[in-house]
């Protein structure tokens, strides 16, 4: 890859927006499906057949990331797979991003490129291309992305789950939570948590797996695991309940609420930043290998669509709440 064409210790006002979107425009490569990609007023792509799938995610620093905590690869890597995430809960596979990048005049090219690589390192995993996008000058750090994928079977909503369904769970939970326990305190161990809070490893294979095996609903555990399951249950008007007996507490979790003073449950049940899939499934036998049958859906009752874990109302933290 060329380097970049600036000293070492430039700024985004010494680069200017061109040269900034010039360099970035040689990290970012194109898959086939690209036919305009950055430079124009817009990107083409080609679409093959299915459905077209988009969604939108913002990051915002100070409060989803710490520059103190995070490299400018992990931010970008971290970015991503929020991103390619909700494309994979659709049962679809993501091919296209587009980057939105406000920034101070100070910050350092040297970050700015960095994120870019993080972020494509991130997009090569599902063989996606970033195809465009914006910067602009702020006075605080906001990253927005859009992601543009498609479904070769009918997207899987959350609106689907029924009575009798079971509930599963791929992928990583309450690691990411653990490792932000972690940088919180001042602390840097156990490192395979403080690493998964900085990149997240998705199972980008699981949404498409899962679609093919006829999931009823799905969605992407970003902001906890209650409080997505509470997403279904709403929108499904059903109750879920989540068994703590069936998940299997890794020893780093074990380790840092001891550490803490914690039940170690708390990180996998409300914590978000993992990045797994949580779905419904008309029986175990329709669950796919690798996903996890962790509770169930039930007829709502006079509480309406609730999630409950062991059969009764959960007092601790549910996720991450935005306001």
């Amino acid at each position: 890859m060329p380097a970049a064409p600036f000293p070492p210790d430039s700024t985004l006002a010494d680069a200017g927006e061109f040269g900034l979107i010039s360099a970035l425009r040689e990290i970012f490569d194109q898959g086939e499906h690209v036919l305009i990609g950055p430079g124009d007023d817009a990107a083409v792509l080609r679409v093959r057949s299915g459905h077209v799938v988009v969604s939108t995610d913002m990051m915002v620093e100070g409060r989803h990331f710490r520059r103190d905590w995070a490299s400018a690869a992990d931010v970008g890597a971290r970015a991503a797979a929020q991103n390619l995430s909700d494309i994979n809960a659709m049962g679809g596979r993501a091919s296209s991003l587009t980057i939105g990048l406000a920034a101070p005049a100070d910050l350092p090219v040297a970050w700015a490129l960095d994120f870019a690589r993080g972020f494509a390192d991130e997009c090569a995993k599902v063989g996606a291309s970033v195809v465009g996008g914006d910067v602009t000058r702020s006075e605080s750090l906001v990253i927005s992305v859009t992601v543009i994928g498609a479904c070769t079977v009918a997207p899987v909503v959350r609106s689907g789950a029924t009575v009798g369904d079971v509930v599963a769970l791929c992928g990583r939970q309450g690691w990411a939570a653990g490792g932000l326990a972690v940088l919180g305190r001042g602390f840097r161990s156990p490192r395979v948590l403080v690493e998964a809070y900085r990149r997240p490893a998705p199972p980008y294979d699981a949404g498409q797996v899962a679609a093919d095996a006829g999931a009823t609903s799905m969605i992407d555990v970003s902001d906890g695991l209650l409080a997505d399951a509470a997403h279904i249950a709403e929108d499904s008007q059903v109750a879920i309940d989540i068994t703590t007996e069936s998940f299997e507490i890794a020893e780093p979790l074990h380790a840092i609420a001891a550490a803490l003073g914690a039940d170690p449950m708390q990180f996998i049940l409300g914590g978000g930043d993992d990045h797994p899939l949580l779905a419904t499934f008309s029986d175990v036998e329709a669950v796919p290998e690798g996903w996890q049958v962790i509770g169930s859906v039930n007829e709502p009752d006079h509480d309406g669509a609730t999630v409950t874990v062991d059969g009764a109302p959960y007092e601790g933290e549910t996720g991450w709440t935005h306001f």
